[in-house]
């Protein structure tokens, strides 16, 4: 399993939003999808605004396959689900932190999605 290099997660972290095009069963890209990404220290981590209805994020989660563009990274990844309350804990805080802005309506969904935290894993 590879890293993210500091540059990379400097500048991920640093944009507004990834663009997620996770990859079908049939190995074949899905369209393109704007979502909010965080960083934890050394790990990106985004989560679905629509929680497991979003049609993206059962995609990522069944394949585990796809790739991100962000801050001018354009990456392959593997998506990786996040269980760990203390990482959930800490990725809620850095959605209120870098999102906080744009009110309660956009951040209380991502915060009541935690079933839904996956780890961007680059390949």
């Amino acid at each position: 399993m590879t890293t993210w290099t500091s540059d990379e997660l400097e500048r991920i972290a640093a944009a507004d939003e990834l663009e997620m095009v996770p990859v079908r069963r049939d190995s074949t890209p899905r369209a393109p999808v704007p979502v909010w990404v965080v960083r934890d220290g050394h790990d990106l981590y985004v989560r679905s605004f629509r929680g497991t209805a979003g049609t993206w994020w059962r995609t990522a989660r069944a394949t585990r396959q796809g790739h991100v563009r962000s801050g001018g990274i354009d990456k392959d990844v593997t998506f990786v689900e996040v269980t760990d309350e203390d990482i959930n804990d800490r990725v809620d805080t850095a959605y209120r932190a870098k999102y906080g802005h744009y009110g309660g309506a956009y951040v209380d969904p991502m915060l009541a999605s935690r079933a839904t935290t996956l780890r961007l894993v680059p390949r």
